[in-house]
């Protein structure tokens, strides 16, 4: 069985961003006397969506679940000032899916950020011609670490799991992506997320399917 579809987590894989969310919460909650820990942002809520990390906050601390729908909005705001600023192309990630797209291979791009996130970061880094699929918070009941994203990404595909490879760097997009039987590439940084070690993953799992 081939590979023939490759899913992108997008923050922390595609787009070095975990700092612009981790900034433009942080701006927002600051409002009302909150702020969210460097230690947590990496070892709690990385890769979670937003409204799970206001949950997880105002189960810990006193922030009114009134004031998500306000803050979520804010932070939303201070991201996409971030994305106008400082999103940019980056040479190896559009080498990398130009090729798999003239190779024949499907592309998706499933995240935890909503769909205008996504589309203006996917727009700003020109990555968004080379991509068939987008998959956001807005498209699926459960978030990760469900893998209901790549489930439904596959369905999309009419592929089965066994035929695509997924790309994720966080402990939630992780179990995501193992959950749904799908092939991992682990990402430790954006910079791994070239065409070496994209076709290299590939050609060992076929060669393993042998």
């Amino acid at each position: 069985m081939k590979i023939k579809a490759i899913l992108f987590d997008m923050d922390g894989v595609l787009i070095d961003a975990k700092e612009w969310h981790y900034e433009a919460l942080n701006r927002a909650l600051q409002l009302f006397g909150h702020e969210i820990s460097r230690y947590d942002h990496l070892h709690s809520f990385d890769g979670l969506p937003t409204r799970e990390k206001l949950k997880m906050i105002s189960e810990e601390a006193y922030l009114p679940t009134a004031l998500h729908g306000f803050i979520n909005s804010l932070k939303q705001k201070y991201t996409m000032e971030f994305i106008q600023t400082q999103c940019r192309p980056v040479f190896q990630h559009e080498y990398l899916l130009s090729n798999l797209k003239n190779d024949g291979y499907r592309i998706a791009v499933c995240s935890n950020s909503i769909r205008s996130t996504i589309e203006c970061m996917m727009e700003k880094a020109a990555l968004m011609p080379y991509i068939d699929l987008i998959m956001s918070n807005e498209d699926v009941v459960n978030s990760k670490p469900d893998p209901e994203i790549y489930l439904k990404a596959m369905e999309r595909f009419a592929l089965d799991a066994k035929e695509c490879l997924i790309c994720e760097d966080n402990k939630n997009g992780i179990k995501a992506a193992l959950a749904s039987g799908g092939h991992l590439l682990k990402i430790q940084d954006t910079l791994d997320v070239n065409y070496v070690n994209v076709y290299r993953k590939i050609a060992e799992i076929e060669e393993g399917m042998e």
